[in-house]
């Protein structure tokens, strides 16, 4: 079992390149957020995903794009050791986050889940729970109590998540009371607060109406500026608006991956082609 100070974080300097997808990849450094080598995951007799190698770059957004059953979100969840709280699921291959090898077995999983955010598909916010506390809460789970602290990072958080001038005034109201695209903010913040390093969001918007998924994904292109954003989405107008790679999945395998305007307008893959034009999925 390690801590968070046997887990030295290795900040990127800046942007880097767009991953090459084939496979002489660069070397492991400081322009890579996460090196995955040959994933494979299963559920029970399952295999869900096949051979997965991708390289994705530091302060950028990475779409996951693909048909519904195609493996999308699951891996995502492979990112932060979701997978670990599944008694069925089995991970192979080899996932590194700034170079380190997140499975390995001394790393204690909680401590990568919070290195690694996740925002879900249906916001979900502790429903007993005000406004404040929810974006807190992860805070004092991990033993903060000085009341400054928690102050001050429910302001910059819920300020990074173009909430808090919504809200400052009510607070210690009821979380439950905010609209639908207010709750996945709140969620948002909720994943800011214990300052991770990456930011998962499976299909963040896919439940609201088009004025509050326009907040999300300008918050989204915001963020990008400080974090590392991997998003899972069915919506491929949405991967194009926000994203800077897109990755297409089918059947468990990673089709295509590369930049999202020469992914869109010229794929080098007919299944990439076919699915971005709508002849299935």
């Amino acid at each position: 079992m390690t801590n968070q100070s046997q887990m030295p974080s290795v900040k990127p300097q800046g942007p880097g390149p767009a991953p090459d997808p084939q496979p002489q990849r660069p070397p492991v450094g400081p322009s890579v957020t996460f090196d995955i080598q040959r994933l494979n995951v299963w559920f029970a007799a399952h295999q869900v995903l096949e051979d997965i190698s991708m390289q994705v770059p530091p302060r950028a957004v990475t779409a996951i794009i693909g048909p519904s059953g195609c493996g999308k979100s699951t891996f995502l969840r492979s990112l932060n050791r979701m997978h670990d709280l599944v008694p069925i699921a089995r991970v192979e291959g080899r996932i590194t986050l700034f170079g380190e090898d997140l499975y390995a077995p001394q790393i204690d999983p909680t401590v990568v889940r919070r290195r690694v955010g996740m925002v879900f598909q249906k916001s979900n916010p502790f429903p007993t729970m005000s406004i404040a506390d929810n974006v807190t809460v992860g805070l004092k789970l991990n033993g903060v109590r000085q009341k400054a602290v928690l102050r001050e990072r429910l302001e910059r958080t819920l300020r990074m998540a173009a909430l808090w001038d919504e809200v400052k005034d009510r607070l210690h109201a009821n979380a439950l009371s905010l609209s639908g695209g207010q709750q996945q903010r709140l969620c948002i913040a909720r994943a800011l607060a214990i300052e991770p390093e990456v930011l998962l969001m499976d299909e963040p918007a896919s439940a609201l109406d088009p004025l509050a998924t326009a907040k999300i994904e300008e918050l989204i292109r915001e963020l990008k500026k400080q974090f590392t954003i991997v998003i899972v989405t069915h919506n491929m107008q949405q991967a194009s608006r926000v994203s800077d790679l897109t990755a297409f999945f089918y059947l468990g395998k990673l089709i295509e991956f590369g930049n999202t305007n020469k992914l869109f307008t010229n794929p080098a893959n007919k299944q990439t082609e076919d699915y971005v034009t709508g002849r299935f999925g």
